[in-house]
């Protein structure tokens, strides 16, 4: 796949101006967006991100526009587990409604850059060493095993990353609207907003470290890999707001993200194996009878599985539900309160 330095600075330049559109259109004025604008651009930013990819496939060849579809498909996903945990943060931090929109756009921006940045390290590794290959099939079925059996119960408010930020920072007790520092007593504070964001981008850096090994196991391409993670972080802020209470029924999420993770893994190794030039393996021979898992597999595996995972989180929670229900007949009724 060819790109030319133009290419990749038009689409730099492209969605960067769509960050700032949304900035300046949505965020700069607090507000706590409505179901239907937040329907309406969550579906834009995936239309868009489909049509991207339709786009791909009839101009570079249906091999990338797979590769592309199932890089998309794997990094929204864990965008998905990524907005989880940014509840939990904004839930411990207890920041406003009206405020929550300035702190996912900001944390949306620096999980753009520190992504960019390892997609770039990624590209150089992949070119000069071979073998990373392994390093990113091992890393990925260690996350995989981590992902299975993740506690998102624990809020990263109270950290020891935030522990240690609030030694070093004087911090309010109180939110200054969406001001992130200010002044008390002639001396400067910092406000839990500031907070919040620095955890949301801690967050980032330990998400990037997930989803990029993940999406180079399914595409070499650097160009794709930017895309579909500038894809699956476009629309995430409304879809945060589409899907809020839809999140805490999503109970099987970290285990279907893990079968991804393994799924990936797996298929990183075999490609190594295929490649291989470490002499203390084979002699150091490409072991050339051990399958490449086609993309198209990758792409049915990976849309399955997410498919898979939400039906049954969604089904356990409504089967908990009514059991709940029946155990309190009356607790969907209101109580009667009776005249003095």
């Amino acid at each position: 796949m060819q790109i030319t330095p133009l290419v990749w600075i038009i689409t730099i330049a492209v969605t960067i101006a769509f960050f700032v559109y949304e900035f300046f259109a949505h965020v700069r004025k607090p507000h706590e967006p409505s179901i239907g604008e937040s329907a309406r651009w969550s579906a834009f930013y995936i239309g868009l991100a489909v049509l991207f990819g339709v786009g791909v496939g009839i101009f570079s060849g249906w091999a990338y526009g797979g590769e592309y579809f199932a890089g998309y498909l794997t990094e929204k996903a864990l965008s998905i587990d990524n907005l989880f945990v940014f509840l939990i943060v904004m839930s411990g931090f207890a920041v406003p409604k009206a405020y929550q929109q300035k702190v996912l756009m900001i944390g949306i921006v620096i999980a753009l850059i520190l992504r960019g940045g390892f997609i770039a390290i990624g590209a150089t590794l992949i070119e000069n060493l071979s073998w990373i290959f392994y390093v990113f099939g091992a890393l990925l079925l260690f996350l995989a095993w981590r992902q299975a059996f993740a506690n998102h119960e624990s809020n990263p408010a109270d950290g020891r990353f935030m522990k240690l930020v609030r030694r070093i920072l004087p911090v309010t007790d109180e939110y200054h609207d969406d001001k992130l520092t200010v002044v008390k007593s002639g001396k400067r504070f910092v406000t839990p907003m500031l907070l919040t964001i620095v955890a949301i981008g801690f967050i980032d850096l330990v998400f990037a470290v997930d989803s990029i090994p993940a999406i180079y196991g399914l595409t070499e391409e650097a160009y794709l890999v930017f895309t579909a993670n500038a894809f699956a972080l476009m629309g995430l802020r409304q879809l945060f707001f589409l899907i809020g209470g839809l999140l805490e029924r999503l109970v099987y999420l970290s285990q279907g993200l893990a079968v991804i993770l393994a799924f990936i893994g797996v298929k990183l190794v075999f490609h190594a194996l295929h490649v291989n030039e470490l002499p203390f393996v084979n002699g150091g021979e490409p072991l050339l009878w051990v399958p490449e898992i086609p993309i198209w597999f990758s792409l049915l595996f990976i849309g399955a599985t997410i498919t898979v995972a939400t039906v049954a989180s969604l089904l356990k929670t409504r089967n908990d539900k009514k059991t709940l229900t029946g155990s309190h007949p009356g607790a969907d009724r209101p109580e009667r309160v009776s005249g003095s």
